[in-house]
């Protein structure tokens, strides 16, 4: 568990040097704002439709070499970033830059389903997200700073060429992950969605719910900040490091308590957050309501270890990575949609797609609160 963080923690900070600034880098190269909003739609459709694939890889060939199949598309995808001439090819670098931000993922949530028990994994996923983390506190204001100085395109050329250094450390880091492989369970996609208890699909229900609310604005959110708040490039770098100092204070503590009274209060705390994110930034009319605001979005991460964790209750161990796969596979299909209505909604005023997102997150709150309830998995899921 803790090799499979430590490459998490070494290809996100390469990431975090760029990624936050990619609507601007399209805007750039000459995208439109629908055509970056179709771009954080792809990247919906792609973190949608690689999750089973990812899932069913890692149970079939195991973690260790679906992680590094999965670093390899992402490194070609940095290539494809670098090299691109025009902003049509971004599409085709997020096509496979994905392969490590969706395939991968799975197999990280199988790697700690597999190391840690049931009373352990709320922490394990704490631990997993610190060093996940962490980077963005440092690698965002760097990035800034690099965009400042040097200009958007170069700015982010440079970022993406310390992401393939890094990537280069990342392989060597894999190489210690040794997790036996249980054989291989033939369910299909099918039988994977049976073995899904009640409590799963109403989780997954109001999930949709909370993760349409973020992708609607999710690739505005700089573009807002920047161009109708006038804030700077290393200013906005300093507000994600807010954001995600916010979440790592809160991290541990959050956990310890989690283990004591349960997973469900968090989670309702972390779509209570969601829902008031995008309100507050529109809220917002200068750098101090921004700093509030981005402090909220920090406090989004409060339950996400408990959710993954109670994820991982329910889903039968035979079947681990292709239930997580199969889970984000079904919501990330169902937010596809979203940020391309969050860039038609902009054309109205560029308030519009926050209040609606807000909108969302409150119903998927109270979904959430009103139909799920926490418990440990029926027998047929124990692990024996």
């Amino acid at each position: 568990m803790t090799v499979a963080s430590g490459a998490v923690f070494l290809l996100g900070f390469g990431e975090e040097l760029w990624k936050k600034f990619l609507p601007k880098y399209l805007e750039a190269l000459g995208a439109s704002t629908p055509m970056i909003g179709l771009f954080g739609t792809a990247e919906d459709f792609f973190d949608a439709v690689y999750q089973y694939p990812g899932g069913w890889i890692a149970d079939r060939f195991g973690r260790r070499r679906a992680l590094f199949f999965f670093l390899s598309l992402a490194c070609a995808g940095y290539l494809v970033y670098l090299v691109g001439p025009s902003w049509p090819f971004a599409f085709l670098g997020l096509a496979l830059v994905m392969g490590w931000q969706s395939m991968a993922s799975p197999a990280i949530f199988a790697v700690i389903g597999d190391s840690l028990p049931k009373e352990k994994r709320a922490m394990g996923f704490t631990i997993q997200s610190i060093l996940k983390r962490v980077p963005i506190v440092i690698a965002p204001v760097i990035g800034g700073i690099l965009i400042a100085s040097r200009g958007i395109v170069t700015g982010v050329h440079t970022g993406l060429v310390v992401t393939l250094i890094l990537a280069a450390l990342t392989v060597l880091l894999l190489r210690l992950i040794n997790i036996a492989r249980e054989a291989h369970h033939p369910a299909n996609i099918f039988g994977v969605w049976d073995s899904f208890q009640a409590g799963l699909k109403r989780l997954l229900i109001s999930d949709i719910f909370i993760r349409t609310c973020e992708g609607m604005v999710d690739v505005f959110i700089i573009l807002y900040v920047t161009n109708v708040l006038h804030v700077s490039f290393a200013r906005f770098g300093s507000l994600i490091a807010i954001n995600t100092i916010t979440t790592l204070v809160i991290y541990l503590p959050a956990a310890k308590a989690a283990e004591r009274v349960g997973r469900r209060p968090f989670i309702i705390v972390t779509f209570c957050a969601f829902a008031l994110y995008p309100l507050a930034i529109v809220s917002a009319h200068d750098f101090g309501g921004l700093v509030i605001a981005f402090i909220i979005g920090g406090l989004r991460e409060i339950g996400e270890p408990a959710r993954k964790a109670m994820i991982l209750d329910f889903a039968a161990p035979q079947l681990r990575a292709r239930s997580v796969g199969l889970y984000y596979l079904l919501r990330s299909l169902a937010i596809t949609p979203a940020a391309a209505i969050g860039g038609l909604l902009w054309k109205v005023s560029p308030q519009t797609p926050f209040v609606l997102a807000g909108a969302f997150g409150v119903a998927g709150t109270f979904i959430f609160i009103a139909t799920v309830r926490e418990r440990w998995p029926t027998n047929d899921c124990k692990e024996g």
